[in-house]
């Protein structure tokens, strides 16, 4: 029987872990991944963290996981199937058995949506990005490529025309699904040309991206863009399928919680990538796991 049970072991997790664990709570980490991290492990650089400007991706996550391994956090490897819930505690089913805790904090992030193209593993971190806001700072004064119609998209185009020389915004349809607002915003830069109608086919280059391979939806003729960068705007999925039958979740399936992380079910908790929130970043998940773990804190005295 455990105080705490936190699902994830990206920088939600980590950080919960860390707080609890100071806290004096019994708790374990259950982590699917043979490694600590979340997607920050697939993350080239990371230059807007505070105080750790320029860390590689996998070298934060090593040293987050170093830190909670300095306070004998207990980990198990393993995915978590089903929780269910028992009042006064719940249950955490695995394929290798069940885990019984007082509370539960689902920190399982979220992964972008991929355009399933060839070149894309390959070149991701090495000039394919799925975060503007992370990476756009490194493209300054070069040309890139957003791909997208949604507001993610659209303001991706628009933030990254503050930085780069040129941008391309390459969308299958012939019309954004985007706020009105953002696509007239955005129709007023001068750096930014709409490719509309268009897919991406393959990310081409040698050590980094440099070029794009395009198709025309609507003739089926072919094209190649040179470009440094490709940021993929497609969407987001958040790892919430373990409680979307259990607690309120958005339209999108981020579950709704508050700055406490707690969702409308006593006991269980949610931090990071999987709770809705106007920001998602490093930042951000680490204190949250920080907020949910003082919240669990108070919710097992009470």
């Amino acid at each position: 029987m455990y105080d705490l049970i936190i699902i994830g072991s990206g920088p939600a997790g980590l950080s919960a872990a860390i707080y609890a664990k100071r806290a004096g709570l019994k708790l374990m980490v259950l982590e699917k991944a043979p490694m600590s991290g979340g997607q920050i492990l697939n993350t080239y650089e990371v230059d807007n963290y505070l105080g750790l400007p320029g860390i590689n991706g996998f070298d934060m996550g090593m040293q987050f996981r170093a830190h909670a391994d300095k306070l004998d956090i207990e980990f198990v490897e393993d995915e978590a199937e089903e929780i269910l819930d028992r009042g006064d505690s719940k249950i955490v089913r695995t394929a290798e058995g069940e885990y019984e805790a007082g509370a539960v904090i689902l920190a399982t992030g979220a992964v972008h949506a991929h355009l399933e193209v060839p070149g894309e593993e390959e070149f991701s971190g090495m000039g394919v990005s799925y975060c503007a806001t992370c990476d756009g700072a490194f493209f300054r004064g070069k040309t890139v490529a957003v791909v997208g119609g949604g507001d993610v998209a659209l303001e991706d185009a628009i933030y990254l025309a503050g930085l780069c020389g040129k941008v391309y915004l390459i969308h299958r349809r012939d019309s954004f699904r985007g706020a009105e607002i953002l696509q007239a915003e955005l129709k007023k830069l001068p750096n930014v040309e709409i490719l509309y109608n268009t897919t991406v086919e393959e990310i081409c280059g040698d050590e980094a991206v440099d070029k794009l391979l395009l198709k025309r939806t609507d003739t089926g003729v072919k094209s190649e863009l040179e470009v440094a960068g490709i940021f993929i705007a497609v969407g987001i999925r958040p790892g919430t399928g373990l409680v979307r039958n259990l607690v309120e979740c958005d339209e999108a399936g981020y579950v709704i919680a508050g700055e406490d992380c707690a969702t409308g079910m006593p006991g269980l908790f949610a931090a990071g990538d999987v709770r809705r929130k106007p920001l998602r970043q490093i930042i951000t998940a680490v204190a949250d796991g920080a907020n949910a773990a003082m919240a669990v804190r108070s919710y097992l005295k009470q």
